[in-house]
């Protein structure tokens, strides 16, 4: 039992979702260390153009360095309104001269005399994010460095880093879903020539075993090689099987044709009542043994003609006129009536005319065998955009329920005996390459048993 797999659309989509997801994974992670770094180096400029405002303010008056905080400095720094801000002012002999004493940098401040140093730590139980700069004091009665530390908690550049990265996972969430969506129809575009190539393998018939004609992407193409590979072989033993058929068959005519002719040799008046009895029954098995070997010539005949021979324009009134002709013998019962009505008109058809003269023959024949008690008529009509040829007798008639099983081949259309033959196999196969049917129709009180072919006319519009 075959095991239903997910789709090749399904397993390519999921497969490229996973490569998006995965990209969109990192472009996110990436976006958000960009915005933590942009607010970082935008808040660290303020806290660093503050520090240098504070140390440009430094004066020396009488041998001691005055305080002059400008409100520049802070206004910059209350750009953040939510944050806090922490300072403090540092002389060269390490007294504090303005501003939270207990405030000290993490690492040694001699650094931040050849620039600005930065550095994340936690003073009272806050994050703050601090920086410290120094300036050299040229006074000679103090000489040494003076230094700035400033604290900002960092509740503004987290707020901006938040905003910042919410707005990249949305530009790279959408890009995604267009990403993917996009993906999908190409996918969908990509796969529809196997979506053609298995329409056209559906739409085939069941006995067209030529190559596939059809153009394919260079990555199907050892797949449809393999299919015509597959089909030629098939095609090869089916031709031997059909030849093995079609010589055994004419091998056991022969042989058949002349044990008829020796059993009609014998004299049945020199017979016992028994003997004659078991004579009918080998003239009987020998008849239905030789119509047998026939059909299946004729079989063989048919399907070996619609592979190799061209449909062409056919006149189904002078087929079935013919076909009436060769299947009504001379030596008929006088008391059947036997009539054939045709319209004065041709009806064309696109076939082939030797097949479609067997197909009716062997309806003829059935009807004759197995169906008629005192009349046969055969009639060509035109209904429409068909043309019918149906075979009435006043018999019994197939059961309705028998109907979708006499046309198969070697099960009888005669109630309640073990016979076989294939002449409506025949018929209903012919039938259905000519892109027609083989039907059946009820008796009534006014007319009898009827097998009908219904084949379409032939637009001559269209007409080769």
């Amino acid at each position: 039992m075959q095991r239903t797999r997910r789709s090749l659309f399904a397993r390519l989509v999921i497969r490229v979702a996973m490569v998006l997801a995965a990209g969109a994974a990192i472009l996110m992670t990436a976006a958000w260390l960009y915005a933590r770094a942009a607010a970082d180096e935008a808040f660290d400029r303020l806290l660093q153009g503050a520090a240098i405002q504070i140390l440009d303010s430094l004066l020396v008056e009488e041998g001691r360095i005055a305080v002059d905080l400008p409100s520049s400095a802070f206004e910059l720094l209350g750009l953040a309104p939510r944050d806090k801000i922490f300072y403090r002012v540092v002389a060269p002999d390490g007294a504090t001269l303005t501003g939270y004493e207990d405030l000290d940098f993490p690492a040694d401040v001699t650094n931040a005399r050849t620039q600005a140093l930065f550095a994340t730590t936690r003073f009272r139980e806050l994050p703050v994010r601090m920086v410290a700069a120094s300036r050299a004091i040229a006074d000679p009665s103090i000489g040494g460095w003076a230094n700035v530390l400033i604290a900002q908690t960092t509740e503004a550049r987290e707020a901006l880093t938040t905003e910042l990265t919410t707005r990249a996972f949305l530009l790279v969430g959408v890009m995604s879903l267009l990403a993917l969506g996009g993906t999908i129809l190409a996918v969908r575009y990509s796969l529809r020539p196997l979506d053609t190539l298995g329409d056209m393998l559906r739409r085939r018939d069941s006995q067209d075993l030529t190559p596939l004609a059809v153009e394919v992407p260079r990555e199907l193409s050892p797949f449809v090689d393999s299919i015509n590979h597959f089909m030629r072989r098939l095609d090869d033993r089916l031709r031997l099987l059909q030849r093995f058929i079609a010589d055994s068959a004419h091998q056991i005519r022969t042989p058949l044709t002349a044990l008829s002719a020796q059993v009609s040799l014998i004299d049945e008046e020199a017979l016992s009542e028994n003997d004659r009895r078991h004579l009918n029954r080998v003239k009987n098995r020998t008849s239905e043994l030789a119509r047998f070997t026939t059909q299946l010539l004729n079989h063989a005949m048919v399907i070996h003609r619609f592979d190799s021979v061209q449909l062409s324009p056919v006149d189904v009134v002078d087929v079935a006129r013919k076909s009436f002709r060769a299947a009504v013998p001379i030596t008929i019962d006088p008391d059947i009536v036997v009539s054939f009505e045709a319209p004065p008109e041709a009806l064309i058809v696109l076939g082939d005319g030797l097949s479609l003269r067997e197909a009716i023959v062997n309806v003829i024949d059935n009807s004759l065998r197995h169906g008629v008690v005192s009349s046969l008529a055969v009639r060509v009509a035109r209904r429409g955009d068909f043309v019918l040829v149906e075979v009435e007798d006043d018999g019994p008639g197939i059961p309705a329920q028998d109907w979708p099983q006499v046309t198969r081949r070697f099960v009888s259309s005669k109630t309640g005996e073990g016979s076989s033959g294939l002449g409506f196999a025949i018929a209903s196969e012919v039938a259905t390459t000519l892109r027609g049917a083989l039907g059946f129709r009820e008796p009534t009180p006014k007319s009898g048993f009827t097998v009908f072919l219904e084949l379409p006319l032939l637009d001559r519009r269209s007409a080769p």
